[in-house]
């Protein structure tokens, strides 16, 4: 090796040790500096937590609707007891502690001497007797009976459920109501109750067959002639449209069988206004 080069390379080695004794003076500084921002970040002040008792709070938005707590809530009417089933489309409501007579509205079921007219009323009876209902009255009738629908405590309607099951007609001269129309269609369809029968007569011809026959027997009453005195005897029927006879006893036991008011007129009034025969059963004390 030349003098030349010998010099070159200690002059190389000189500053690469001096090179690297500012890398690690740099170094340890920057070390320094990190230790003491570690110090200062420990030491410094934090803020007191929230307590945990805080409850926040937040208005309420569109789209998250606020629901009413159910102690502040109103409870629904329970409704009004059943406390009478006179037949299958009539029942009797205790309202505010007196009874009111409700004609179920758009039906119509036989009439209790008609077939099906028991069953009628006992599929009634067996849904409501004894219930809280809900009443939705739709007018008076002449009766000053309510006219109106009656729900189920589960929610259905019973006007629906009897024509649905067969037991009553859609009482169409009174009500346009299609889902009833519809109710008794299914009901014909797959024969249900009285759509079993062949010729099922529908409660309003039964009752004008009735009428009739009533009239023709007033008819024949009104020309019979009087018995002696009967102007003057006072006599007692039952009224009802299904009594034919007058009772010259008030103590008659047929009497004792009258579901309605039992009048005391002449005898010549039961003859000729209520088209009554004089009764055989019972005579004159």
């Amino acid at each position: 090796m030349s003098k030349y080069q010998y010099v070159l390379l200690l002059g190389l080695t000189l500053f690469g040790g001096t090179a690297c004794k500012q890398s690690s003076r740099e170094e340890a500084q920057q070390q320094f500096r990190q230790r003491q921002e570690a110090i200062l970040e420990r030491d410094a002040p934090r803020p007191a937590p929230a307590p945990t008792d805080t409850i926040t709070t937040f208005p309420a938005t569109a789209d998250k609707p606020v629901t009413e707590p159910a102690a502040s809530r109103t409870p629904a009417p329970a409704g009004d007891k059943v406390v009478g089933v006179k037949d299958g489309d009539t029942i009797v409501l205790l309202q505010n502690g007196e009874p009111v007579t409700v004609r179920l509205y758009g039906v119509d079921t036989p009439e209790k001497t008609q077939d099906y007219g028991q069953k009628a009323k006992q599929f009634t009876s067996d849904l409501v007797f004894g219930k809280q209902v809900r009443l939705i009255a739709h007018n008076t009738d002449r009766y000053g009976r309510t006219v109106g629908t009656i729900m189920l405590p589960d929610g259905r309607s019973l006007n629906e459920e009897l024509v649905r099951n067969g037991y009553a007609w859609h009482y169409k001269a009174y009500s346009k109501d299609k889902n009833l129309a519809n109710l008794e269609v299914d009901a014909r369809r797959f024969k249900r109750g009285l759509w079993q029968d062949a010729n099922p007569v529908a409660p309003w011809d039964y009752r004008k067959g009735k009428r009739d026959q009533t009239s023709a027997s007033k008819s024949k009453t009104s020309a019979a002639p009087l018995p002696a005195g009967a102007a003057k005897r006072t006599v007692y029927l039952c009224n009802s449209s299904g009594s034919s006879v007058y009772h010259r006893s008030k103590s008659c036991h047929v009497l004792d069988r009258c579901k309605q008011e039992v009048l005391a007129v002449t005898e010549a009034e039961a003859i000729r206004e209520y088209g009554r025969r004089a009764d055989k059963v019972c005579t004159a004390p």
